[in-house]
């Protein structure tokens, strides 16, 4: 590395945010960056460790260390060629990926990391500055056509990567604008849409053409696509979300999944009609989340910034601990409690408590009745869910949002119509290797294989399926493994 001794000469220093005050007054993002200097010393610290288990941790195996040595010597521009070899959209995975990365990291050991995540997002924002990134046209077309089913990050980097490789590729999607998942369900506090539109005018200038407002399986078939299409790419999302089946789910107006309170905002800030006849808004309600992960958490900082009277998320699991136990987990992705921005805005967190009921008066909810619960161990090894006697209690709820997962995507419409196989989870059925699914022509990625998952690992499966396509229609590929 340029400076080996780095990593004893500069503390670990991340970015920093607006003031909380400041920030929940609009939906912008609020990151204020590191320096130019501080970033060269950031990337110093990165250590000649050997075995750069961050390479292990990023499942696009970012080439880390290389471009942390890079920032250091201050040679952005390659940087930028290194991080783009592995990554087509870094600027969204420096904005929203929770960096396993740096839990990967040997100086995590210590609690100390390096800040990958803000040098990779540093490296590809200057990129945008300097006028580094421009449309990559194939030099030769293949004649091969390529429908690519769904425009979140696994779609956009399978169109991405296959339009490079020479073919003609047009992406469907069923909603008005492009992204999917990126567009309309990570809020634009953590990532602000003109940067998928600037991807999406390169992509344009590639030779990808972009259908909206075209619902597969709806508004064409999929017998329409295979007529035209050499190969066809399934990259939806996982979209079936996890309900809670309780008594008065159905009969309290104000329980709502959380995708459509957040997509709802997105479109509002874009200036894009709510086709929906139901706003779902939280100002001056007493909010209730139900889940404790990273869709929970967007609920929460979108009903802060709606101006909700109150706002608690509710989690089934009990509370993890404050610090994980190194010897056993590194460098392995650490169970622990984590605080997000939106958390810091202000919302009462609870562990160990499960819902009996909702409780609703003229047709509209107004209380949980909830008990808390023990987690322990079976016979068969597995944790099993216990109510602990004698501590139900009920709590205040105007708006209740359901942020408990997905549980698989979509299956009326294209996947039912040419009867593809499932996997035991209720997924399109396709391997790692070659992303067929039981059909010839069809291909599968990201969540749609996968089930739900992170922004870094829909990436990967897109660049991995495109590599997978080339080779079944032409023999061969360059396209990166």
């Amino acid at each position: 590395m340029g400076k080996v001794t780095g990593f004893m000469d500069y503390k670990r220093r991340d970015r920093s945010y607006a003031p909380v005050a400041d920030r929940v007054r609009h939906y912008k993002e609020f990151v204020l960056e590191l320096s130019d200097e501080e970033l060269r010393q950031q990337g110093a610290r990165c250590m000649d460790c050997g075995i750069p288990y961050c390479h292990q941790g990023c499942p696009v195996n970012n080439i880390i260390p290389d471009w942390n040595d890079l920032v250091y010597r201050d040679n952005w521009r390659e940087a930028l060629d290194v991080l783009h070899s592995t990554n087509n959209f870094p600027e969204f995975t420096g904005r929203v990926c929770p960096a396993p990365c740096e839990a990967a990291c040997t100086l995590n050991i210590t609690e100390q990391p390096v800040t990958i995540k803000t040098i990779e997002c540093a490296i590809v924002d200057r990129g945008w500055r300097e006028g580094w990134i421009t449309p990559r046209i194939a030099k030769r077309r293949s004649g091969k056509r390529i429908a690519v089913v769904g425009s979140g990050p696994a779609g956009l980097s399978a169109a991405q990567q296959l339009v490079r490789a020479g073919h003609a590729v047009t992406i469907y999607e069923k909603n008005a604008k492009l992204g999917g998942l990126l567009r309309y369900g990570i809020p634009d506090f953590k990532l602000e849409k003109h940067f998928i539109d600037r991807r999406m005018s390169q992509m344009r200038a590639e030779g990808v053409e972009f259908r909206s407002n075209t619902n597969v399986g709806i508004d064409v078939t999929m017998n329409e696509l295979l007529d035209i299409y050499d190969a066809i790419v399934l990259a939806g999302g996982s979209e079936v979300p996890r309900d809670m089946p309780v008594d008065g789910r159905d009969e309290a107006d104000g329980v709502h999944y959380a995708m459509r309170f957040l997509g709802q905002q997105n479109r509002r800030v874009s200036g894009e009609d709510i086709a929906d006849n139901q706003p779902i808004l939280a100002t001056d309600k007493h909010v209730v989340v139900i889940g404790g992960g990273d869709t929970g958490s967007d609920c929460v900082g979108t009903s802060i910034r709606q101006g909700a009277a109150s706002v608690t998320q509710l989690e089934i699991m009990p509370k993890p601990p404050e610090q994980e136990d190194k010897a056993t987990t590194w460098p392995h992705w650490p169970m622990k409690l984590r605080t997000s921005t939106s958390h810091q805005e202000g919302v009462e967190r609870d562990w160990s408590v499960s819902t009996r009921s909702i409780r609703h008066e003229n047709g509209k909810v107004a209380a949980l009745d909830l008990v808390r619960v023990g987690w322990e161990a079976g016979e068969d090894g597995r944790m099993a869910m216990r109510e602990i006697p004698d501590s139900g209690f009920e709590l205040k709820a105007d708006l209740v949002l359901l942020a408990m997962g997905f549980v698989n995507p979509v299956h009326e419409g294209m996947v039912e119509a040419l009867g593809l196989d499932l996997d035991p989870r209720g997924n399109v059925a396709a391997n790692t290797e070659d992303y067929k699914t039981s059909h010839e022509k069809i291909f599968a990625a990201g969540d749609m294989r996968r089930g739900q998952s992170l922004v870094v690992w829909a990436i990967h499966e897109g660049r991995r399926c495109a590599r997978a396509v080339d080779l079944h229609l032409m023999g061969e590929s360059n396209l990166p493994g």
